[in-house]
């Protein structure tokens, strides 16, 4: 297939590119490289700069490319800032993707994978969480994720969109040592933790000490960037014959920030020093997934569910591209 992958300069767009040229496939990334990297894009595919607002661009894009389906990973992702200005994560998360699956449907391109988070459960009623379990977000991230799966059930229905929804836990290590996390800013704990063991931080944050956990700090479910990437190509072939499929993918084991760093100073060797800080609005106590389902129906198995496996690829990714992929 030829398969358009919005996104596909960042983090898990760009891991997923490659995994579908590995696969045969031809991939045709998209992104506005706001927050990609050209570097990240794998080289036997096509990069297409533009925006997701641009209905004119989609249009001439989906039609003279022959595009057969759409990977849709391009969003803003950090939960803190959605709840600073949330317009923002609306506009961009929800309006664009409805912009997309508006130009789609004129293209006539019919099969859809989505990127969604674990962020729709909100404080979950139970752990493992399931697929059928209630969603209720705390942080407009997750809501403006929620609206596009809204969206997408309607359009299955009325339109006959074929459509996988992914529900990710925390994404996190490097597939390659070339091939890594880099956001601007980084939020996401390993890499914070990490930069601190390469001198480029003085200490890591603690955000909320007061949990209903073990310790007192967040539980997640740490999964590794070449696993779900895997996942989606098994989504991608999987709705041609049953749509639509909603999954999570997570390792079905949660850890706390302090496991995480504990983990971090064994992998580094640093003593990585920490500072307790206040709870961050809209971060539930333990997010942990049960993936049994796209275990079940799909055959998917995390090839990396170790923690410590995890932060040593992202070590070794950081440690050999200190500067990530440098300028855009």
């Amino acid at each position: 297939m030829k398969v358009l992958v919005t996104g596909g300069a960042g983090y898990i767009g760009s891991v997923v590119a490659e995994e579908l040229l590995q696969a045969g496939h031809q991939a045709v990334v998209f992104d506005n490289l706001s927050r990609g990297h050209r570097q990240a894009v794998p080289k036997n595919a096509e990069l297409v700069v533009g925006d997701l607002a641009n209905r004119d661009c989609l249009d001439q894009l989906l039609r003279s490319r022959a595009i057969d389906a759409v990977m849709h990973f391009a969003a803003l992702i950090e939960a803190g800032e959605s709840m600073k200005a949330p317009e923002e994560f609306f506009r961009n998360n929800t309006a664009n993707a409805l912009t997309l699956l508006e130009a789609m449907l004129a293209a006539r391109v019919k099969r859809f994978v989505f990127s969604s988070t674990a962020a729709l459960f909100g404080d979950p009623e139970r752990t493992p969480i399931e697929e059928d379990d209630p969603v209720h977000p705390t942080n407009a991230y997750g809501e403006s994720k929620l609206l596009v799966e809204r969206i997408l059930a309607w359009f299955h229905q009325i339109h006959g969109l074929r459509y996988a929804s992914l529900r990710y836990f925390n994404a996190a290590g490097a597939s390659r040592p070339d091939k890594g996390e880099a956001h601007q800013p980084e939020t996401h704990l390993i890499p914070r933790i990490l930069e601190v063991a390469l001198g480029r931080a003085e200490h890591v944050n603690i955000f909320g000490t007061d949990y209903p956990t073990p310790d007192g700090t967040c539980i997640r479910d740490y999964i590794h960037v070449s696993d779900l990437a895997r996942a989606h190509l098994l989504a991608l072939e999987a709705i041609e014959n049953s749509s639509p499929l909603i999954y999570n993918l997570g390792n079905g084991q949660g850890f706390s920030v302090r496991q995480v760093v504990e983990v971090a100073r064994k992998v580094t060797g640093h003593p990585i020093p920490v500072i307790e800080s206040p709870r961050r609005a809209g971060d539930p106590a333990v997010l942990i997934a049960s993936s049994e389902k796209i275990r079940r129906d799909l055959g998917w198995q995390p090839r990396f569910p170790d923690l410590k496996t995890i932060v040593e690829s992202a070590w070794q990714w950081h440690r050999t591209q200190p500067d990530g992929y440098g300028r855009h």
